[in-house]
């Protein structure tokens, strides 16, 4: 009989999970990973990296249609919906065997079924109906450590319930039968703005929804305003302070009925609508309230470390807690291990985690807020600097963009950076690192920057804050 005892059981194969088991493996321990149906999670499968391969395609497809302003010519411009997410989910699939290529590498255990814990160190597996021929699958487990790692998924608001025909949440947008012509998004975080951005890029009417007045609600107030004028710019509209009260259905579309922020109603028809009012942690069905691991507003209560109030019992990623980010999740899992091995290692820094919106213009962003970063009463030095001043974003045509930095006054601790525009999304590993090298803005300002690139921005946004600005 096959031997059922591990050191570490990881229930969850997303970024956080099979992150975590590896690292399990690398420490020496005897490490499986309890997955239910997808090897890389929702991330991998379902989110941030199928998302990033149609939005790649709508950034080529905008880039034919706008051909003359680069001095080309091509002529009759089109798409094949069917083909674009044909190849969304071909990088899906590719990468999902890459996660099963490293468990293999790693000698990690895969075991397919959805997990229960019956007691701390044990967990009973139901079977996956869907397993691999000759896969470990259900019975009884035990595991000195066990790490939940179950992610999250979207949040339904009753009687808005998604159909996946003509209400849709994020499983349903990357997959369209049929490009719709017209759209309704409500939600204007990360997932809601992505998707209004690729179907308004393919052509769709899109209207949002936000209840909140301002759209990127996590976003720096001015970064903000300057994406939203960039997306009404191209055609989108906007709503924000507005309300969804409800919706009626029809054949083929569904009418949205909003409320704006003065009080007027209006109904909206589209022909699809897109449920992005966020994420809630999977935490039912685990057995979790049964042997005493405290629950809050949704989530497993962990510290930094990943542990839970049930010695043995720890949580990272999506399931312990905003920012539900697969990057958070993965260092989290590190620190999980690495404190469950006794190597010292430094509890997760939330304020440090960068957050980056694939639409466009991108966005990105790390640290506080200039809202924030007043609101703790702190002294405050803000530069910026705009794309347009730029070589580099002039010549690939990208020219609106904003960089923003906030420090410390009397220190000149980096306190946060916003950004907007193109590329931007790999910019601000920059400002990451400086901020865990704990960087001045001296050091910021002698660093030499190389020339023609966007990360010039980055050098001048900072300068900007001192008065030595030099390309404005």
């Amino acid at each position: 009989m096959a031997d059922t005892s591990y050191d570490v059981i990881v229930i969850g194969g997303g970024p956080g999970g099979y992150v975590a088991a590896i690292r399990a493996a690398q420490l020496g321990f005897k490490t499986a990973v309890v997955e239910k149906k997808h090897l890389g999670g929702i991330c991998l499968n379902w989110g941030c990296i199928p998302t990033k391969a149609l939005l790649r395609s709508a950034e080529i497809y905008h880039y034919m249609e706008h051909a003359k302003d680069y001095g080309l010519s091509a002529e009759k411009i089109g798409f094949d919906i069917g083909a674009v997410v044909k190849r969304s989910r071909g990088v899906s699939s590719q990468l999902n065997s890459g996660v099963g290529f490293l468990m293999k590498k790693n000698k990690i255990d895969v075991i397919w079924g959805k997990a229960t814990l019956t007691a701390p160190g044990k967990i009973k597996v139901e079977a996956a109906p869907d397993a691999p021929k000759g896969a470990l699958g259900g019975g009884d487990y035990q595991g000195k450590h066990i790490i939940v790692a179950t992610g999250a998924r979207p949040r339904v608001l009753p009687g808005i319930e998604p159909d996946k025909k003509l209400i849709w949440t994020y499983f349903e947008a990357m997959v369209p039968e049929k490009m719709p012509k017209s759209l309704l998004v409500m939600g204007s975080g990360a997932i809601g703005i992505e998707f209004a951005s690729f179907y308004k890029t393919m052509g769709a009417d899109v209207t949002v929804v936000e209840v909140l007045p301002q759209i990127l609600p996590v976003e720096d107030e001015e970064i903000a305003a300057h994406a939203r004028k960039r997306f009404e710019k191209q055609g989108m509209k906007i709503m924000s302070g507005a309300k969804v009260n409800g919706v009626t259905k029809k054949a083929d579309s569904v009418v949205v009925h909003v409320e704006d922020a003065k009080g007027a109603k209006q109904d909206i028809e589209v022909e699809r609508m897109i449920s992005a009012v966020g994420v809630v942690g999977n935490v039912d069905g685990l057995g979790l309230e049964n042997i005493g691991v405290k629950i809050e507003r949704g989530i497993i209560v962990a510290d930094g470390y990943g542990r839970t109030s049930v010695p043995g019992i720890y949580a990272i990623g999506d399931v312990a807690g905003a920012p539900m980010l697969a990057h958070k999740a993965e260092h989290e899992g590190v620190i999980c291990v690495e404190a469950i091995k006794g190597l010292h290692t430094h509890p997760m820094d939330k304020a440090k985690i960068p957050g980056c919106t694939y639409c466009v213009p991108q966005i990105a962003s790390v640290g506080l807020t200039e809202k924030k970063a007043k609101e703790q009463g702190r002294e405050i030095r803000v530069g910026r600097f705009p794309f347009v001043g730029n070589g580099k974003a002039i010549a690939l045509g990208e020219p609106e963009g904003l960089v923003k930095t906030i420090f410390d006054k009397k220190t000149g601790e980096l306190l946060g950076a916003h950004l907007v525009g193109a590329e931007v999304t790999e910019l601000i590993q920059g400002f990451v690192i400086a901020m865990n090298l704990e960087t001045t803005e001296e050091e910021l300002i002698h660093a030499v920057f190389p020339h023609p690139t966007l990360s010039e921005t980055m050098h001048e946004s900072v300068l900007d804050a001192y008065g030595r600005v030099v390309h404005t």
